[in-house]
């Protein structure tokens, strides 16, 4: 699967993300499906209610605002997004074991080096395939 995320959203989940250090900071990407194509449309920062620089947990009051409003906008849930403050851009053990949808792209953005290094990931299981990420 490609995936694309603009660079100004780019941006602004680095700059987010660094805003929340030393905590893994998360959200949800939404944005629409197409020819075997997703297009981020839409970035959401949520916040990380277990404060935790190893692993998150996304609000479930924001998750809900924000599913209202990719319906409103009519678009849809792509996957989630979430930081490695400490560590590179690839899927932990836990990320593993909580990526419940196989169908949701897994965006990590790791903070470990002076550039940040943004990955996204398919998780099926123990399975993680790095998927194709532009930023446009």
């Amino acid at each position: 699967m490609k995936i694309t995320i603009k660079k100004a959203d780019y941006e602004k989940l680095v700059a987010y993300a660094r805003e929340h250090l030393p905590e893994e900071a998360c959200g949800l990407i939404a944005g629409q499906i197409t020819e075997g194509k997703k297009s981020i449309e839409k970035v959401y920062f949520l916040t990380n209610i277990d404060h935790s620089r190893e692993h998150f947990s996304l609000d479930p009051k924001e998750q809900l605002t924000a599913i209202k409003d990719m319906r409103s906008l009519g678009i849809v849930p792509l996957g989630n997004w979430h930081s490695h403050p400490e560590s590179p851009s690839r899927p932990s053990q836990e990320d593993k074991r909580l990526a419940y949808d196989s169908s949701a792209s897994y965006l990590i953005l790791s903070l470990i080096e002076k550039e940040p290094v943004l990955n996204s990931f398919h998780i099926q299981g123990e399975i993680t395939e790095k998927e194709e990420l532009s930023i446009i």
